[in-house]
């Protein structure tokens, strides 16, 4: 992709209302400058911004996007800013895993007196994906296919057992079960990205597919991966009722989507 001439980012902010939005609003009142380019939404608490929300806002378009909330130790209710930080660092790898940069999602933390540290955030942060460039310059796929995956990723992380992964992980991680155990940090980790990944490939085969009847060669072509990765995952999505074999093209069946989500 060609970067723009005078390219002037446009960036979505989720601001929470007991911190970082007062912050905004303490910047505004002191006369700090800082960049036009954040619009802002406000919400109660920075837990309440959900990946899948995050990935939407890259599919309308938008270059970068802020989310920040109290300092740690000192959210309005209680743990909610922890489960953000540990969202949040799942969310940048998905980005990653589509082909965006990571820098692209910036996660913070401000106080209600910190109009300076607020106004000096949101400086930094368009002046970084002012060099990044437009939306998807970092990638040598098209806009479209961009996006597509986007949407898969979306997909994959409203998916119930993720969205069950991705909540549970401060629990799981920090406190004990019944048994006395407790999961590694890097054990999670290690689940929670294998279930992305593959559930990221599902949803990529998914939105390959139209209405018309295709090969596990022709999927592969289209989605960029091999035959073999293909059928396997089309093995899961049949006995998920998601596509049924409509036929076979020589020693392949093809197989249609049969709807469900």
């Amino acid at each position: 992709m060609i970067l723009q001439q005078n390219f002037e980012p446009d960036i979505l902010g989720f601001l929470c209302n007991w911190c970082s939005y007062a912050a905004a609003d303490l910047a505004g009142v002191s006369r700090i400058q800082y960049p036009p380019n954040v619009n802002v939404i406000r919400v109660m608490c920075s837990a309440r911004v959900d990946p899948t929300i995050i990935l939407e806002a890259f599919i309308q378009g938008l270059d970068g996007v802020m989310v920040l909330g109290c300092h740690l130790g000192t959210c309005h209710y209680m743990t909610g800013n922890y489960y953000t930080e540990r969202r949040m660092k799942t969310t940048r790898k998905v980005l990653k895993k589509v082909g965006l940069s990571p820098k692209r999602l910036l996660v913070e933390w401000v106080s209600a007196a910190e109009g300076e540290r607020f106004a000096t955030l949101v400086r930094e942060f368009t002046e970084e994906v002012r060099k990044l460039g437009p939306l998807g310059k970092e990638t040598e796929l098209k806009l479209e296919q961009l996006k597509t995956r986007l949407t898969a990723a979306k997909e994959a992380l409203a998916q119930e057992k993720i969205r069950w992964l991705v909540g549970k992980e401060r629990e799981l991680v920090e406190d004990k079960n019944v048994f006395g155990e407790k999961a590694s940090q890097a054990d999670f980790d290690q689940l929670m990205f294998q279930t992305v990944e593959k559930e990221f490939a599902k949803r990529r085969i998914l939105l390959s597919m139209g209405k018309d009847a295709l090969s596990v060669k022709e999927i592969a072509k289209i989605v960029g991966v091999s035959p073999t990765e293909v059928l396997r995952n089309m093995i899961s999505l049949e006995r998920a009722g998601l596509v049924s074999v409509a036929g076979i093209d020589g020693s392949s069946p093809k197989y249609q989507r049969t709807g469900g989500s």
